[in-house]
């Protein structure tokens, strides 16, 4: 599975990135706003190999993707789709998206995002797509907003606090 943005390729994971993605995720301003703060490169490894148990049809048939910068090919993040069995009582399916700070405001998250939502919409026949984002974390609640998602509620999970924000297939 490949999705394409002006300036991006998203592309499924392969054991391969981990080098070049594991610096990424042990970034504490990447994992600022992470329930589990940045990772060594065991958990890379380990987020990695369940994207590709999510991947196969089996599981889910889609996850989080390895965003590749078109210009030099280099892998700068990711983003995608991640299924959630609980989300305050229902189970729900997550834009999520995380960029190395080098490519932060440039619009590569939004583009990343974007990508993500039509997928769900067009090739998944998914209806309805979340982000669940820290009330701080506003470069995120930013790309949300910028690719329609508005937020629906407040709420604790995982220990934390977070706004739900949503986009329906109808609003698109």
């Amino acid at each position: 599975m490949i999705l394409e943005t002006d300036r991006l390729v998203l592309r499924r994971f392969d054991l391969c990135d981990v080098d070049e993605f594991a610096p990424i995720m042990a970034d504490a301003d990447v994992m600022r706003f992470s329930k589990s703060g940045p990772w060594t490169r065991e958990q890379t490894e380990q987020f990695i190999k369940q994207c590709q148990v999510d991947y196969s049809e089996a599981r889910w048939g889609y996850g989080r993707l390895a965003a590749i910068q078109k210009s030099d090919e280099c892998l700068i993040g990711f983003a995608g789709l991640a299924r959630f069995d609980e989300v305050d009582g229902r189970p729900e399916v997550e834009i999520g998206y995380r960029l190395h700070p080098e490519f932060w405001g440039m619009g590569l998250g939004t583009e990343a995002a974007a990508a993500s939502r039509d997928h769900g919409f067009r090739d998944l026949g998914m209806t309805r797509l979340i982000s669940l984002i820290q009330p701080e974390n506003v470069a995120s609640i930013r790309v949300a907003e910028k690719i329609g998602m508005t937020c629906e509620k407040k709420i604790r999970q995982w220990g934390l606090d977070l706004r739900v924000y949503v986009i329906s297939k109808a609003a698109v």
